[in-house]
């Protein structure tokens, strides 16, 4: 009988001697759960006998250490299969824990109802021609990128192969980020205010209001907690119905303060709660003597617009919510040292979004307007977004 404390002082003292015992588990094949034996031995159970953390998906991730831990798709295929199973690899279809991986090929077989299943099946990484190396490259850049990644870009990185495909590899890890929204309601002192992006208003009239007739730009509605999370939507119209609508849906009934500018909208929207104003037509930025001020959601724009100015230079209308959204994950964990680890997560739990779907066509946004740029990616009318 193995006395496991006794083992793991003597055997796992340093941490790269757990390191190299646990390579070589993997490498024998001692993760196969046999059910004839009584000594059950997995990567899941390793763990939990000797008080291990798996580095690879456990530790803050940097550049160099994304290279070194996941520069191969077998290393890659490791740190997603103790992702999805933690305490080790069950069966999806029944359930039952004792399974057996299949030799040269990258799949496991249930001992129970012989369902043959792989790491990445029913997942955002299923069926993708893309080795999982470059999977989690881009997820890393569009993680640690604060004002975001272009498909472009990434489309030179990766090789110049296809911008189609880095367009959609971006798509699909912004899906992820944005597959569970936040259902906690914002309190304590919340910042309120919109902004307009897109193109430059020329012709007749002079001054064309967005949201309110022919207009080339599109409207975002920005919500904040002060020292909390940050929300942005994508609006049709910044009239007081559809403001009042986000602060109900975003805010919390006992809401300290809610702090706007001047715009004539926002008191019939706020409601009953605590309501105070800035005037930035008077210059006035900070209400004197106190912290009355919308400088938090003023800045979370800033760095919205230098990412469509200086990242993304061009987006469609269609998707500019998965752009707000994916702004929003990436500042909300801006603090979070496991951001990495917890993106692929989600992309594990994310149902797998199509491409028709993307590049469908819709009536979503697109202004009906003869000077109006639609905002359907695929459309005859060029739909893009210019600061």
């Amino acid at each position: 009988m193995i006395h496991f404390e006794r083992f793991r002082d003597d055997f796992l003292g340093e941490s790269k001697c757990r390191m190299c015992f646990f390579a070589a588990l993997s490498t024998s094949g001692w993760n196969t759960c046999a059910a004839s034996s009584s000594l059950v031995i997995s990567i899941g159970c390793f763990l939990i006998f000797f008080g291990m953390v798996d580095a690879m998906t456990s530790a803050p991730v940097d550049l160099m250490t994304l290279v070194e831990q996941f520069g191969t798709d077998g290393k890659c295929r490791e740190a997603l299969t103790h992702l999805r199973w933690p305490k080790g690899v069950t069966c999806l279809r029944c359930g039952h824990d004792k399974v057996t991986p299949v030799k040269d090929r990258k799949v496991f077989d249930c001992n129970s109802c012989h369902y043959q299943f792989s790491a990445t099946v029913g997942t955002m990484f299923h069926d993708s021609h893309l080795p999982l190396t470059k999977w989690f490259f881009v997820t890393y850049l569009m993680t640690e990128s604060k004002k975001g990644m272009s498909a472009s870009q990434v489309y030179r990185m990766l090789g110049k192969k296809s911008y189609k495909t880095a367009w959609y590899l971006c798509h699909r890890i912004r899906a992820a980020m944005a597959a569970v929204p936040p259902t906690k309601k914002l309190d304590g002192t919340v910042e309120v205010d919109e902004t307009y992006v897109g193109g430059k208003q020329r012709g007749y009239p002079a001054v064309r209001r967005p949201g309110f007739g022919d207009s080339n730009k599109e409207i975002v509605i920005g919500i904040r907690q002060r020292g909390g999370d940050l929300r942005f939507f994508h609006a049709e119209d910044a009239k007081t119905g559809t403001l009042a609508k986000y602060i109900q849906e975003n805010i919390s009934e006992d809401v300290d303060v809610i702090i706007t500018d001047e715009y004539r909208g926002y008191p019939k929207a706020v409601g009953n709660a605590k309501h105070a104003t800035v005037n930035h037509r008077r210059k006035e930025y900070v209400r004197l003597g106190t912290d009355i001020h919308t400088n938090s959601i003023e800045s979370a724009f800033s760095l919205l617009k230098r990412g469509i100015v200086g990242t993304w230079h061009r987006m469609s209308a269609k998707h500019l919510q998965a752009y707000l959204d994916e702004m929003c994950f990436r500042f909300d964990n801006r603090k979070n040292p496991y951001l990495f680890r917890d993106t692929l997560l989600k992309m594990l739990e994310a149902e797998h979004i199509q491409y028709q779907k993307l590049i469908a066509r819709g009536q979503l946004f697109c202004l009906p307007s003869i000077n109006t740029r639609c905002g359907n990616f695929g459309c005859r009318k060029d739909g893009y977004l210019r600061i």
